[in-house]
């Protein structure tokens, strides 16, 4: 299975259509947050199976402000993450997660990709798509592919 993890598109898509096109068919993607209205967009262009939470600039919007679900046995959580405070650091989500018993945690809002794997929990966050901040300001995802034994890799992968 081979899953695309996105984040703060804020309306700009076409990097996303990029990724789309350069990774070829996805079986899921899953979107941390600030589409601001255009989640109907998405997930049409995703042509899959969607998982999309609300951010810090998704006003008005529908969406819920977490998701947990599961990907084969690995029980999942998704945030935007401004709730946790994650400019500050990753603690509070870390907490959170493992106290809902999720081994994979995922959240956006910093513009910057990370990735954590310790023993008992995997922390991901993609950066962004649109509008990165960390140095040299490329645009990121995440590829997360899961094997048929349901073990689980990532990679931060950057356009340009």
């Amino acid at each position: 299975m081979r899953i695309l993890i996105v984040s703060d598109t804020h309306k700009a898509h076409g990097n996303l259509e990029r990724v789309l096109e350069k990774e070829g068919p996805v079986d899921m993607m899953i979107h941390l947050g600030d589409v601001e209205g255009k989640a109907d967009y998405i997930e049409a262009l995703a042509g899959c199976p969607v998982h999309m939470v609300s951010g810090n600039n998704d006003f008005f919007s529908h969406l819920p402000w977490e998701e947990e679900f599961f990907i084969g046995d690995h029980h999942v959580f998704i945030t935007h993450g401004h709730g946790y405070f994650v400019g500050m650091n990753e603690d509070r989500l870390k907490a959170e997660a493992r106290g809902r018993g999720a081994d994979i945690v995922m959240y956006g809002h910093t513009h910057m990709p990370a990735l954590t794997v310790e023993p008992d929990l995997m922390t991901l966050n993609p950066g962004s798509i649109s509008y990165p901040r960390q140095k040299g300001r490329r645009p990121s995802y995440i590829m997360m592919e899961v094997d048929r034994e349901g073990r689980v890799s990532c990679e931060i992968r950057y356009l340009g």
